[in-house]
């Protein structure tokens, strides 16, 4: 079995990334919306909260982790590699693809403070700045988006992003941000969006292939820390679209 965890439903936009590569593998889902979000969140408090559900996890059979949050990956990846003796895989903002595939884009990287804040941000960051890029910390719009605020995601990105002019690559630095992507669009305009969903299914794959997972019929398990079930329809509606 294969764990996937984020602070809430944002992962479930890496998740069916994972899928379309990777149907056929036994799937649990974690959703952690009792402590979203984690963008606010301390180191020490991140680290905890992030081991124990990779102990749950474990506990439950899982023989490889993904983590589908760009601030748990940025913060506790190492430290939960070190403690955990099965393949631990982190997202990353996607600023090598920016750099890669459009250097000279005017650039608005999204993120949390977390993410923003961290050490690993900092030296991606640092490795392939354009000179032509923009980070904006993106107070308070994950739980906007984990609780479906439509409109108040609207007022949301006219207040915060409005002002941005000419922007050409979006760099979608949160799991949860991608769901909002049409939203984001009728603010900027017709930007490319980059996020790390395609460098953790390459990662995931070269894992299961030295792990010896074999493939079996498709199971995909939902929990959520809180037990919402509405947190477990709206997961599976997004898996759909």
């Amino acid at each position: 079995m294969i764990g996937i965890f984020d602070s809430g439903i944002g992962g479930v936009t890496v998740f069916k990334e994972i899928l379309k590569y990777l149907p056929n593998y036994q799937y649990l889902y974690y959703s952690d919306s009792n402590n979203n979000p984690y963008g606010d969140k301390s180191e020490e408090e991140l680290i905890n909260i992030t081991e124990n559900i990779c102990k749950y996890l474990v506990n439950n059979g899982c023989k490889v982790i993904v983590i589908a949050c760009n601030t748990a990956s940025a913060i506790c990846k190492d430290y939960l590699r070190e403690i955990f003796d099965i393949p631990i895989i982190a997202i990353e903002p996607a600023l090598k693809m920016v750099y890669d595939y459009n250097y000279e884009g005017k650039t608005l990287v999204l993120a949390t403070k977390g993410t923003l804040n961290s050490k690993k941000f900092k030296e991606l960051y640092h490795k392939y700045d354009n000179h032509k890029s923009i980070i904006y910390e993106c107070v308070g719009l994950a739980d906007l988006i984990e609780q479906d605020k439509k409109e108040e995601i609207k007022e949301y990105l006219n207040k915060h992003l409005g002002g941005f002019k000419d922007i050409q690559n979006v760099v979608l630095g949160c799991t949860h941000y991608p769901l909002i992507k049409q939203e984001i669009r009728d603010i900027l305009g017709d930007v490319v969006f980059y996020d790390g969903s395609l460098g953790i299914v390459k990662e995931l794959e070269r894992k299961i292939r030295e792990i010896g997972l074999q493939e079996s019929k498709q199971i995909i398990v939902f929990e959520d820390s809180s037990n919402n079930s509405l947190k477990e329809e709206r997961f599976y509606n997004c898996l759909e679209k």
